[in-house]
């Protein structure tokens, strides 16, 4: 996106906890900064001593990108051209005692499949909708109206494949249509997907984020969950 740098407004509307859409300035984001594309890198850590970004496009070297303090909040940014799509990263912060910690972004739009810990690159952009006669439609119904049945579902445990590969989960594709199919055979009319954002511990059912903005990698990318959607 063109406007991509965080501004004054943006730096005044996060200091008063307003700004609702952030994520779009926060987290990794590909861009063109000039002549070159790569990913444009922003975290808050205003109590650090310095942040570096540090991942596989930089063998994670923490001398490689380090970021750019900007004030008054204490944000960190980097342009990273060498950065490319689906690359793990994480930030190395370094405390006022010197300590150096490793953390995953928390605006982050997806991250690695558990046990890890990293954050991965990715680009949420041009997705083609196919909504276009159902928002149509829905605009005309009268919602007060018409019944509603949800049908509550835990993707990683509604059906699992016969394979190793990720514990058998079906992946966000694989269940689109068989999920679609199943719902309207039964009869509901929606469906409510738990825990979908990312999370370490398959025992909290999704419960227990550290990804607010990242669909779990447990079954696929973030495309792969917007094909589910749609």
């Amino acid at each position: 996106p063109a406007d991509y740098r965080i501004g004054e407004l943006d730096q005044y509307l996060f200091g008063q906890g307003t700004h609702y859409e952030i994520y779009k300035k926060m987290g990794a984001h590909f861009v063109k900064d000039g002549k070159k594309t790569g990913v444009y890198f922003a975290v808050w850590a205003p109590h650090a001593r310095s942040v570096a970004v540090v991942g596989e496009f930089n063998g994670w070297s923490e001398d490689a990108n380090v970021m750019k303090r900007q004030e008054p909040l204490g944000i960190y940014t980097a342009f990273v051209p060498e950065a490319q799509l689906g690359q793990l990263y994480k930030y190395c912060i370094e405390t006022q005692t010197g300590d150096k910690l490793y953390k995953a972004d928390p605006f982050a739009f997806s991250a690695e499949y558990r046990p890890g810990t990293a954050s991965v690159t990715a680009d949420i952009s041009g997705f083609s909708w196919n909504d276009g006669d159902w928002i149509s439609k829905r605009s005309q119904a009268d919602m007060a109206k018409q019944p509603i049945s949800i049908y509550e579902v835990h993707l990683g445990s509604w059906k699992k494949k016969d394979r190793e590969e990720k514990d058998g989960y079906y992946t966000y594709v694989e269940a689109a249509h068989e999920l679609a199919a199943y719902v309207k055979e039964m009869g509901y009319t929606h469906v409510e997907l738990m825990g979908i954002a990312e999370h370490p511990y398959d025992g909290s059912w999704g419960y227990q984020v550290t990804g607010y903005y990242a669909p779990t990698s447990r079954y696929g990318t973030p495309q792969d969950f917007k094909y589910l959607v749609d």
